[in-house]
């Protein structure tokens, strides 16, 4: 092998390791924290829930039903922690398989649903585990 293509392949080989090493921190969403009650009186507490439409419920996919929805990579089937108010949901936070939080990206609509927007706070919301569908969290 000549100097030459030693070269080139030790700067490929090197590229390669870095590439992976970015690839693999990009996977890993840093943890965020469980919401916690407020020390004082507030109609906002955090509240455990599995109650959102999945992609695998036929009705996520219809539009007339004006529900939450949740796209995940875990489905319900990891700790779910939702604040809202006066019945919308406003936020929510999703465990890992690790049991870490992560905020949960509202989306501004309830895509695919196009009912609803006319309830109270928009009616319900989509929510999408950070980082699972590309370009969005």
């Amino acid at each position: 092998m000549s100097i030459t293509t030693h070269r080139a392949a030790r700067i490929a080989a090197t590229a390669a390791v870095a590439a992976t090493a970015l690839l693999g921190a990009a996977g890993t969403a840093a943890a965020d924290e469980w919401p916690t009650p407020p020390p004082y009186p507030s109609p906002i507490v955090p509240y455990d829930t599995k109650a959102f439409l999945m992609p695998t419920d036929l009705d996520y996919w219809n539009p007339f039903v004006s529900a939450d929805r949740l796209t995940s990579p875990f489905g319900t089937s990891t700790r779910i922690v939702c604040q809202g108010f006066h019945g919308v949901t406003t936020d929510c936070w999703q465990a890992d398989q690790n049991g870490n939080p992560h905020k949960l990206v509202k989306l501004a609509y309830d895509f695919p649903g196009s009912t609803g927007s006319n309830l109270p706070g928009g009616g319900p919301g989509h929510f999408v585990y950070p980082g699972f569908i590309p370009g969005i969290g």
